[in-house]
């Protein structure tokens, strides 16, 4: 079953605009998070990725990403967009960020660059979270 969805969404990633920089991805995040777009929103993910979200826990895999957005896009949140930092880039590996508005601290994803050129996230931590104090 899972094979199909995958499938699915791979079909529907033909479909979608391409990230040609690292910074558009989050361009394309914000557009496609405000359009309620779950689908859209795991495109931007490579197959096996791996998000740190919810805080303290992980979600892998561009299925379960877009089960995870599908319920918080349930919600209707509003992103707006974030000025980035300068981009890492070294070969085929890039480091995204951007200082959110939200006062979250940072926001960071490593990104490859695809056979076609294009550019998905691998690694995604949305937001860094102080943990609590031990004891605490």
């Amino acid at each position: 079953m899972r094979g199909d969805n995958t499938n699915d969404l791979g079909e529907a990633m033909t479909q979608y605009e391409k990230a040609m920089r690292p910074e558009d991805l989050t361009r394309l995040f914000v557009e496609r998070s405000n359009a309620g777009d779950a689908a859209g929103v795991a495109a931007l993910y490579e197959e096996d990725a791996v998000m740190a979200y919810p805080p303290g826990s992980q979600t892998v895999g561009r299925q379960a990403i877009r089960e995870l957005w599908e319920k918080v896009l349930a919600g209707r949140p509003r992103f707006t967009p974030e000025e980035p930092l300068p981009t890492l880039i070294s070969g085929d590996l890039a480091l995204t960020s951007t200082p959110p508005k939200d006062g979250a601290g940072a926001r960071a994803q490593v990104v490859r660059r695809q056979p076609d050129g294009s550019w998905l996230r691998v690694l995604d931590q949305p937001e860094f979270v102080t943990p609590p104090a031990a004891g605490a």
